[in-house]
């Protein structure tokens, strides 16, 4: 039996070479989609916090210490369990807010009640026996009828008739007041209820009918009156030195299309404890952030989106965010758990959280 020649000629050579590039990447490629199908399974039916277990924790032969450290900093992302056992006193009846006005109902006895049982006498009232509901008036819709004042001099008939100036309103010749207009505004952004929802409530209540688009008309104006609030809330964002922004999807409804929403956002920006501005935007290019944050220098925080590279003055510091960073080293551990490096790696970056390091600083 003849043994086959090893390939020594240069161009079999270079092609074992590039067959075996070719393979690695087959190899590499299978290997990331298969990952990625996992992930997607575990997203769809594993847990949902970011939390690892204590047996993956002992694979790294972590100490308790750290590892209740590392459970303790994962607990917030955790579904609560609420604790079977019985408490063992109730805390009492919920105090109702003091600032609330009361409202005194005095409920009178029976006659019979009203009459000493031995004697026959009318008896005294000696004190009452208080308890405490909280209660709400209904809306109570009324029209409102403004009368302007008119004058005139008898003896100069010449200098005409003068009337009393009529208050500004949000809408001019609204058949609505402002506070219903503002009612409005604060039901649909604060309170979540679409416009058409208030409009059937309105209709139902009061029997009176107000289109969909009279409401949506009515949020426009203020909108409008609002433009220069928000011009100065941006400014005072910008001439600061830190900004956090975000987008989130949100439904809008179009003319276009059968049923179909289409997806804009709402992009925010803030800084914790100042203040929050949200500007609506069709689409989620790199147009909306750019026009937005101008030439601002200070230091920006976001997820890492690609829209908000290249954008804002030439010395703006673009910083990340922890728990985005966070969880591409929890989805590698979760890909592969026993994998001692990424279990080194994932020690590390939670010694750097600040609630790590506020929990062992107490410990």
């Amino acid at each position: 039996m003849s043994v086959p020649s090893i390939p020594s000629a240069p161009a079999d050579l270079e092609l074992i070479a590039q067959l075996k590039s070719k393979l690695q990447y087959a190899e590499l490629r299978i290997r990331v989609l298969e990952e990625r199908l996992r992930l997607m399974r575990i997203e769809k039916y594993g847990a949902a916090g970011e939390k690892l277990s204590q047996t993956q924790m002992q694979l790294f032969d972590l100490a308790p210490v750290v590892s209740e450290i590392v459970e303790q900093a994962e607990s917030d992302h955790a579904p609560v369990h609420r604790s079977t056992k019985k408490s063992g006193k109730h805390p009492g009846r919920q105090e109702l807010p003091p600032n609330l006005p009361r409202v005194e109902r005095i409920l009178s006895c029976t006659p019979d009640q009203r009459v000493c049982k031995r004697c026959g006498k009318e008896t005294i009232v000696i004190g009452y026996e208080e308890s405490s509901q909280l209660d709400v008036e209904p809306a109570k819709y009324f029209v409102l009828v403004t009368k302007r004042e008119k004058r005139a001099c008898r003896l100069c008939e010449e200098l005409g008739v003068v009337s009393a100036p009529l208050s500004p309103r949000i809408i001019e010749r609204c058949l609505a007041s402002d506070r219903i207009v503002i009612d409005t505004v604060v039901s649909k952004y604060c309170n979540h209820t679409p416009l058409h929802r208030q409009s059937m409530i309105l209709q139902r209540d009061i029997g009176l009918e107000i289109s969909r688009a009279t409401l949506d008309g009515w949020v426009l104006k203020v909108g409008e009156l609002l433009i220069p609030l928000v011009a100065a809330m941006r400014r005072e964002l910008i001439s600061g030195t830190y900004i956090q922004a975000d987008e989130t999807p949100v439904d809008v409804q179009t003319r276009e299309g059968r049923g179909q929403n289409h997806q804009a956002y709402l992009w925010q920006y803030s800084r914790p404890g100042g203040t929050v501005v949200f500007e609506f935007r069709l689409g989620r290019g790199r147009d909306g952030p750019k026009r937005f944050l101008g030439e601002f220098e200070g230091i920006l925080q976001t997820d890492g989106y690609a829209a908000y590279d290249q954008i804002g003055g030439p010395r703006m510091v673009h910083a990340a965010c922890w728990a985005h960073a966070r969880r591409q080293f929890f989805e590698a551990l979760q890909l592969n758990p026993r994998d001692r490096l990424q279990l080194r790696l994932w020690r590390r970056w939670t010694d750097c959280l600040p609630s790590t390091r506020k929990l062992a600083a107490k410990r």
